[in-house]
């Protein structure tokens, strides 16, 4: 499957009730395509995926795929229970969706082949890209077994341990040369210049869903960014446990799209954070158009 460029998280909308917000997930997807992502993941980390009913998980992913339109590939978020996950799974195909983001399951943990059981299942729905995070930490073997089942066709690594992402891609890509790498830490551009230099350029941008300009300016190159704006951004995100959501939505709504509140556990960026919030995106914004 073809992914490049930016990979887009958007955010999930939510109204002064508390209900999915259709019309406003539309045109923040919308919104987006316009500046020319390499892949929709929608319903995932950014978009509130434990959050989401599977029934709300279904309607986001139908408008993901009815805005996108088959320009560049959707994923959804499936993961949890096996239970859940194929139910979302299967939800997901049935909405127009090309592939999965597969979260890790809950609670429960059981060896490498009864996760690779796991994913296996899912995989039999969908194509499907791993998520390496939380419970799910991999070595190099395991994700060589895992790169071989049918339908699963990369990992993202929400890890940090470079050592061990380095180890995987070499011995993945020996075997399985089409396997596809990606960064999906947080905030990921601060630490692109580390993964470009084991061989993995993709990455996840949850900035893209607030300031694609920003996003894409960085994309082509202007390490400004990395000390302006991505640096201080990643020190305001880490004042919060689950900022690297909350931020995202208090973004997009200073730009101008009332996406709603998050919803619990999460919490609202309080007052004084999103000041230097708005005050980031102003000198990112700036910073790319110069």
């Amino acid at each position: 499957m073809n992914l490049s460029g930016v990979l887009f998280f958007p955010v999930t909308p939510f109204d002064a009730a508390g209900a999915l917000a259709e019309q406003v997930l539309a045109e923040h997807i919308g919104q987006g395509m316009a500046h020319g992502p390499g892949g929709v993941f929608a319903a995932c980390g950014t978009g509130e995926f434990s959050a989401l009913s599977e029934s709300e998980h279904a309607r986001t992913v139908r408008v993901a795929a009815e805005v996108v339109g088959g320009r560049v590939p959707v994923f959804a978020g499936a993961g949890g229970p096996i239970g859940a996950a194929l139910n979302q799974a299967r939800a997901a195909r049935a909405a127009g969706a090309d592939g999965l983001l597969l979260m890790p399951p809950y609670l429960t943990q059981g060896p490498a082949s009864g996760y690779a059981a796991y994913v296996a299942a899912v995989a039999a729905e969908l194509p499907v890209i791993v998520y390496q995070r939380g419970p799910v930490v991999l070595d190099p073997d395991t994700v060589v077994e895992l790169a071989g089942v049918p339908g699963v066709i990369g990992l993202k690594d929400g890890l940090g341990d470079i050592d061990r992402i380095q180890r995987t891609v070499l011995a993945v890509r020996g075997k399985h040369p089409e396997f596809l790498f990606f960064n999906g830490l947080p905030t990921a551009e601060l630490t692109m210049p580390a993964y470009r230099g084991i061989g993995v350029d993709l990455y996840s941008s949850a900035v893209f869903a607030f300031a694609p300009e920003i996003a894409v300016a960085y994309l082509n190159g202007d390490e400004r960014l990395l000390t302006e704006f991505y640096a201080p951004l990643v020190r305001l995100r880490d004042k919060v446990p689950g900022y690297p959501v909350s931020l995202v939505k208090a973004g997009v709504r200073l730009r101008g799209l009332d996406v709603g509140p998050v919803r619990p556990p999460l919490v609202e960026v309080a007052d004084d954070h999103l000041a230097e919030l708005d005050a980031l995106i102003r000198t990112g914004l700036a910073l790319a158009a110069s």
